[in-house]
């Protein structure tokens, strides 16, 4: 695939786009490739630079919480940086609704030790070895070490979460965990599952992935106060910018370059992990085609991906999840009608548009 140095996947928000608000208000999905097209300022450093560079201090800190003989191990983990999706958005929420504020902060640095903890059993489970251009905590130390690692992190976040004047934001933040946990589990369960449905599919990645972006959009605006229709609003927002990025993600695991993108790939085919891609293909196989997908499956070694071109509508597959995913982007643009307009309001529609360019970029050849 030809690689877009504009739309490459080091970061779901990496550019800032002119009169977005309007644009969405005025609901003119026309004109989202000439929206998209109009770079004017790197983002989101020039907006989110003081709470960025807060973050990182604020998670890096963590470390200093465990035994002298684990800190080495967490800090490790806490160093690898990655994206920062859900404090990026978890400032957004609070900016658009009123502001950012330590309690903020402390929020971010919460949902992101959940979804670090998260990466580290997923590199257990898959036997990834590279996460973020680095060695994982699994190729480096081995299951048995790096298991207990994601639990510890899992409890800091916890710890971190009682924190809260308002209990209810520590509730939200344990339920969360644990449907992560949960979509963890049952997406393992389900693995070389050929009865797995579209709807399980949906079902799983709205608890291992979109739980966390919908607590940060919306725990980002209870710390603010708002109302509880605009909490559900920014929580819908969050789970369809959460689902539709996991989608992406899984087309990524089929169409992307694992130099550029900075992770082991193929890992999801390879262990059996039915994706939307895959289902697709699934769906559009006669019987002959599907015994023999099938056959490619279960013998659990390494699928050279040009076999898939074999198989159906392999190409188109890939295309009718990557417009599965545009559409809920679609939907989350419109949760933002309810909120005032401002820079972080702006920068919110700003990830539709981003999202929408890597999802094209998937279909790319």
């Amino acid at each position: 695939m030809q690689e877009n140095p504009r739309l490459a996947p080091c970061s779901l928000v990496a550019f800032r786009v002119k009169n977005i608000t309007e644009m969405l208000k005025a609901n003119r999905s026309d004109d989202l490739a000439q929206q998209q097209a109009v770079v004017t300022e790197l983002f989101p450093a020039e907006l989110l630079g003081d709470d960025l560079a807060g973050i990182e201090t604020a998670i890096a800190d963590q470390a200093e919480a465990f035994d002298p003989a684990v800190a080495p191990y967490i800090s490790y983990i806490c160093n690898t940086k990655g994206k920062r999706i859900r404090p990026v958005l978890t400032f957004l929420s609070g900016g658009a609704t009123g502001g950012n504020t330590e309690a903020h902060t402390k929020l971010a640095t919460t949902l992101e030790l959940i979804h670090m903890a998260t990466l580290v059993h997923d590199d257990i489970i898959d036997e990834a070895e590279i996460r973020r251009q680095a060695p994982t905590a699994n190729a480096k130390w081995g299951a048995s070490l790096s298991v207990l690692l994601g639990d510890s992190l899992f409890a800091q976040a916890l710890l971190l979460s009682t924190e809260f004047n308002d209990a209810s934001i520590g509730r939200s933040i344990a339920q969360s965990t644990k449907d992560v946990c949960t979509g963890e589990i049952i997406q393992t369960q389900r693995r070389f599952d050929f009865q797995l449905s579209r709807e399980d599919y949906f079902e799983i990645i709205r608890l291992k992935t979109a739980a966390l972006f919908a607590s940060a959009m919306e725990l980002g605006a209870r710390l603010n106060n708002q109302s509880e229709a605009i909490q559900e609003q920014l929580r819908d927002y969050g789970m369809k910018i959460g689902t539709a990025y996991q989608i992406y993600d899984d087309c990524l695991d089929l169409t992307g370059d694992e130099a550029t993108v900075g992770k082991t790939l193929r890992t999801d085919l390879n262990k059996g992990k039915l994706t939307l891609p895959i289902l697709n293909l699934i769906d559009q196989a006669s019987s002959a085609q599907r015994a023999k997908l099938n056959k490619l499956l279960i013998q659990k070694e390494a699928i050279d991906i040009s076999a898939l071109g074999s198989i159906a509508d392999y190409e188109g597959s890939i295309e009718s999840a990557v417009q599965t995913a545009k559409n809920l982007v679609n939907e989350a643009r419109e949760c933002l009608e309810c909120l005032e307009d401002n820079d972080h309001t702006d920068a919110l529609g700003q990830i539709t548009l981003y999202l929408d360019g890597l999802l094209d970029s998937c279909c790319e050849g």
